[in-house]
């Protein structure tokens, strides 16, 4: 199962991506973790990469995609991997399949979270003055403005990679406002569905 996960920031993807990874014994993928771990590994993208961090940079597409091209290649991910938080632009969606042409690899299916904005932006909210209110700490993740800003950039830079896939006719979508089960099930039921061809060796 080769599977990218699309989704908002709140959306669940982690959860969801971590119960697909022990059903389907695959592994989870993070640009991310998959950075720091070329960076520890010292390969040469990872190198690369640590050169550009180093200096302050924002590491570019082709580094990433190299970075995931090795990963891909490990044993761990021979029957498959999750995608989650890639590809973020649409340059990175076109990079991606120009990578998994070359390595004659095909996609099983891209699934997109859908979630409602408002309803998640008011739960992080209500969960932050919870927390005020019981005397804690408020993690920067759950600041509504900082939660906001996220959610901004998603749409600006992330959003149109659902509508990019939408137009090859290759993405599903299952509503990320629902019980993290029923979520779970409504995914396992548009991943048995048949999946379209895309992506696939010629």
């Amino acid at each position: 199962m080769r599977l990218i996960l699309l989704g908002p920031p709140g959306a669940g993807k982690g959860t969801q991506a971590a119960r697909l990874a022990a059903k389907f014994t695959i592994p989870q993928l993070s640009t991310g973790d998959m950075l720091r771990a070329a960076v520890k590994a010292g390969s040469p993208v990872g190198m690369k990469a640590k050169a550009v961090m180093d200096s302050g940079g924002l590491v570019s597409d082709e580094i990433v995609v190299g970075i995931i091209a090795d990963r891909i290649r490990e044993a761990d991910a021979k029957n498959g991997f999750i995608l989650d938080g890639f590809p973020r632009t649409v340059a990175q969606a076109r990079a991606l399949d120009e990578l998994l042409a070359a390595m004659r690899m095909q996609l099983d299916a891209i699934v997109e979270l859908k979630v409602d904005e408002k309803a998640l932006l008011g739960r992080i909210e209500k969960r932050a003055a919870e927390t005020l209110a019981a005397g804690g700490a408020v993690r920067a993740d759950d600041n509504p403005a900082s939660f906001k800003v996220r959610l901004d950039a998603y749409r600006e830079l992330t959003a149109p990679v659902s509508a990019y896939y939408a137009g090859r006719g290759t993405l599903k979508t299952v509503d990320g406002m629902l019980a993290i089960d029923a979520v779970s099930s409504a995914m396992d039921a548009q991943l048995k569905a048949e999946p379209a061809a895309f992506g696939a060796a010629k």
